[in-house]
């Protein structure tokens, strides 16, 4: 039986060591990326791809650009998180083609606008020429900001965080729903970019946003009790 999400967030923990005599399912994982994938995303653009380990001697290799760590080594599947911003242009063309399918069940209002936005406001904060197109909006949003209330992130910095933000909030997704079927994980941020890149054949133009490690824990591979800020240092209410 699945545990609830609140179930569920209680019992993630970020696993370093994975039991080597307990499988897990394969499909179980992937329905997980399923869910990873209904993650709010910027402007509905889901720059994002997720890459499904299970190859034996791939882990290996791969356990090998994340420095060998336990986490990686022991792992039974693993997870690689990319962002495509790169790909901004194809899934704004492609929002667009969905709202066309629905258009008798939406007002025409809201269809035109929905284009509007995909054909103007999207092109107008992702379209770049060597990061010089993209440094001067920034400029022009910022002084026009003196005057009234705009949107100032975009630069092409600016953007790439806005991708990376998105392919985490899935990330969350996943190791949510995964803590869900009692299967464990270990989000990953010490590995070789570059050499992950080149094992995996992955575009140029990607990011890894995260590896994540998973399998079932060891008692060992939990590392002490959860320590957390108390709540009050970080909660304020206005």
């Amino acid at each position: 039986m699945e545990k609830s999400v609140t179930e569920a967030i209680n019992y993630r923990r970020s696993v370093r060591k994975f039991d080597p005599n307990k499988e897990i399912d394969s499909k179980i994982v992937k329905k997980c990326i399923e869910n990873a994938v209904l993650a709010p995303t910027s402007s509905n653009l889901q720059l994002w791809e997720f890459f499904h380990i299970t190859n034996k001697e791939l882990l290996i290799k791969l356990s090998k650009t994340c420095f060998n760590q336990p986490a990686a080594s022991t792992a039974k599947q693993i997870i690689v998180v990319v962002t495509r911003k790169d790909l901004w242009k194809k899934r704004a063309n492609q929002n667009i083609n969905f709202f066309d399918s629905k258009r008798d069940k939406i007002t025409k209002k809201q269809y035109d606008l929905t284009r509007k936005y995909y054909n103007k406001a999207v092109p107008l904060v992702y379209k770049d020429f060597l990061g010089i197109f993209s440094y001067f909006k920034y400029l022009f949003a910022n002084f026009l900001g003196f005057f009234r209330v705009m949107y100032r992130q975009l630069r092409r910095s600016d953007t790439r965080i806005v991708a990376h933000k998105s392919a985490a909030l899935a990330s969350q997704n996943f190791m949510i729903s995964m803590a869900a079927f009692g299967y464990d994980t270990c989000p990953m941020e010490g590995f070789d970019s570059l050499k992950l890149k080149r094992l995996l054949e992955l575009d140029k133009k990607s990011e890894i946003n995260m590896v994540i490690g998973c399998g079932i824990r060891l008692k060992e591979g939990v590392y002490g009790e959860r320590f957390r800020i108390p709540f009050d240092q970080v909660y304020f209410k206005r």
